[in-house]
């Protein structure tokens, strides 16, 4: 592989924007290293990249965008963190080996809030934002951190703003890992609500609190426990329900035939993660096989590549898949061996019956 040396010079040369790039004693900086495998050497607003030739281009774009980033906005020189950092690595593709960076399919969902603006940053979230602006029933399946939910959250509101709906209705199943509800103060709505935070977080983030107040007030944003959907029909709204691993097929059943005119609905959760007691099927698993020949339905699959979050995360979430895959394999394998040993148990017993009649003739 090609390797080269390449110096860029950051315009205009400010000192704050390039401290607040390059971070605490170029601790950005050193994070770009790491995850390249390229070696920066700066000395004010100049910087000279060392290592493979298509990742030192790819990062000296990243590096002009981030400068970009930190332009002064009413005179106020926005934040760059360590997780925007990694968040442009992933989004650029650079550690694909792609030259290309990945494709700007978000242009159709466009929040701006105080993080920035709201894209997908994986092929997978592109299609998965694709599906659900030309499809009324999405799934988004896979681990997480994929951001099934969050951009699920995003469309609904860009769909609210745009009036194209009349309402977001947010809900999951009342169900968590090793949790008794019974033993929470509060009626269900209450014992519920915690669980429920991640998605008023995504809100909050993407509308401001006191918007998201006021909408919840006037019912035009409604989060609920599943258990409060039986009996409604939903026209012209977005509906999202995140966790479905943990329904059961009655209650899966029971949320998709909720859905009115005008409406769309949003299914999120991940396989690997079922709270439901073990005798008990999972309605989103359920839905998979039942579902998946419908060409009105689309089905998205996230992998551990579509993380988003700290690194480590997708490496966990790849470390969880391989052990699994490990543990069906062996259970495989002992079932084979057991079929082999009762196959010659039950051969060495027929040899006997023959020699044992064979002697009584």
């Amino acid at each position: 592989m090609n390797t080269s040396t390449q110096e860029i010079f950051l315009e205009p040369a400010d000192s704050d924007r390039l401290q607040n790039l390059c971070g605490p004693m170029d601790s950005h900086i050193t994070v770009l290293e790491k995850r390249l495998g390229l070696e920066i050497n700066r000395r004010e607003n100049r910087f000279k990249l060392i290592g493979k030739t298509f990742i030192v281009n790819a990062a000296i774009k990243l590096l002009r965008d981030l400068y970009i980033e930190t332009a002064p906005i009413k005179g106020r020189i926005p934040e760059v963190d360590v997780e925007m950092i990694h968040l442009a690595i992933k989004e650029s593709g650079i550690l694909d080996q792609a030259k290309d960076h990945t494709p700007d399919y978000g242009k159709s969902v466009n929040i701006q809030t105080k993080r920035g603006l709201i894209k997908p940053r994986t092929p997978n979230q592109a299609t998965y934002i694709s599906n659900i602006l030309t499809h009324d029933i999405i799934f988004g399946i896979g681990p997480a951190g994929t951001g099934k939910t969050y951009l699920a959250v995003a469309a609904a509101v860009d769909a609210l703003e745009k009036q194209e709906i009349r309402r977001i209705l947010l809900t999951r199943p009342a169900v968590e890992a090793g949790e008794k509800l019974g033993f929470l103060p509060g009626d269900l709505a209450q014992k519920v609500d915690p669980y429920l935070r991640p998605l008023y977080d995504a809100l909050f983030e993407m509308l401001g609190f006191e918007k998201v107040e006021k909408l919840m007030e006037r019912n035009v944003i409604e989060v609920a426990p599943l258990a409060y959907m039986r009996g409604r029909t939903l026209n012209d709204a977005f509906i999202i329900l995140d966790e479905s691993q943990n329904t059961t097929p009655e209650q899966m059943k029971m949320f998709l035939t909720r859905i009115g005119f005008n409406s769309k609905a949003v299914i999120t959760g991940d396989i690997t993660q079922i709270d439901l007691p073990k005798h008990q099927k999972s309605g989103l698993r359920h839905a998979i096989d039942v579902l998946s020949q419908l060409d009105e339905l689309s089905f998205n699959f996230f992998q551990s590549e579509d993380v988003v979050r700290h690194p480590v995360v997708a490496r966990i979430v790849t470390a969880y898949e391989l052990w699994d895959e490990k543990e069906r394999q062996d259970q495989e394998t002992m079932k084979r061996k057991r079929q082999e040993i009762m196959q010659r148990s039950t051969q060495s017993e027929s040899i006997i019956e023959t020699n044992v009649e064979s002697k009584n003739e």
